[in-house]
């Protein structure tokens, strides 16, 4: 094998749905408790991580996929997720260089689907393995949780509830694949206003929420039996009303999924990447086609998918 270059860490992380997602008050810290159920779905960021001798951490970004992602949007500095990541396991790591973070979109961006977790956990996964850091899985989960809720499930993948802000896991039994047709904005939603949102609804509604939430008991049943009908009448969101509420042309992305013949749609996390579940992939691929006929732009997905995985390990 040829060892004359520097040497790159190739890696991809899944994007998830929250196909139940119940939110509780505002903690003392400013973040809200949250239940969630987790899907990682068959869309994957990638990561390639190339060793460089000038200890810096640089990012560049290109997309692909049949998603029109809007790539000036994401930050090429010290605060992308990706660099933090690798920032943070530099400093634990005694092996660390400089490294470049070349990232491939393929998740709508500020779409609600984790996306730049997925850059994050990549990146940690990849920085790892670059630096011989020797970090376990567990262990890499326990540092992603510094870099926000949805790193530390990006990293383990497949179906798991998610407590505390989202970032306390039990992994979660469901190996029949579950299909879905994706429909992105040309827009992204920000996180802390949609939830900044909800707490305006809430109070205007005189809504009282659980202090702390609980995941339905249901949810887990039908995912764990893949039944997709099931599964659909169990669909939820608390964030889904503030989701409309900043974005109110969501509403007819949701109509027009339902016409199609979804078995039912969801906002998928804050936002706005809407999700419509299907009852196998070929009912899939006619909702799809239907909503591209609409006009609308889609992917088709299932899940449960792996987390974070190396690609490649190898010398450029």
């Amino acid at each position: 094998m040829r060892t004359t270059g520097p040497r790159a860490v190739r890696v991809k992380a899944p994007g998830k749905i929250n196909v139940s997602l119940r939110v509780g008050t505002p903690r003392e810290d400013g973040y809200h408790s949250v239940a969630s159920v987790y899907l990682a779905v068959s869309l994957y960021e990638e990561i390639t991580a190339t060793a460089t001798d000038d200890g810096a951490i640089t990012v560049t970004v290109d997309g692909q996929g049949s998603l029109n992602l809007p790539m000036e949007e994401i930050p090429l500095d010290a605060s992308n997720l990706a660099a933090r990541a690798a920032a943070l396991l530099a400093e634990l790591s005694e092996n660390s260089t400089g490294v470049h973070l070349n990232i491939t979109k393929r998740v709508p961006i500020a779409g609600g689907m984790g996306g730049g977790s997925a850059d994050a956990a990549a990146t940690l996964l990849a920085c790892d393995a670059l630096w011989n850091s020797g970090f376990s899985r567990d262990e890499l989960a326990k540092i992603a949780v510094d870099l926000g809720a949805d790193v530390p499930f990006a990293l383990i993948g497949g179906t798991a509830v998610g407590v505390g802000v989202g970032e306390q896991l039990t992994p979660a039994i469901s190996k029949t694949p579950l299909h879905w047709v994706l429909v992105p904005s040309s827009f992204g939603l920000s996180t802390p206003a949609v939830y900044r949102t909800l707490d305006d609804l809430r109070l205007a509604n005189g809504d009282v929420p659980p202090e702390i939430p609980e995941i339905d008991p249901q949810v887990l049943t039908a995912m764990r039996s893949g039944d997709a009908h099931a599964l659909a009448d169990l669909l939820h969101n608390d964030l889904q009303a503030a989701a409309l509420e900043l974005a109110p042309e969501l509403k007819d992305i949701l109509h027009a999924g339902r016409d199609a013949g979804a078995l039912a749609g969801i906002v998928s996390g804050s936002g706005p990447t809407v999700a419509f579940l299907a009852e196998s992939e070929e009912h899939a691929a006619t909702v799809d086609a239907l909503l591209a006929t609409a006009g609308l732009s889609t992917e088709l997905v299932h899940g449960p998918a792996h987390g974070a995985r190396i690609v490649s390990d190898y010398f450029a």
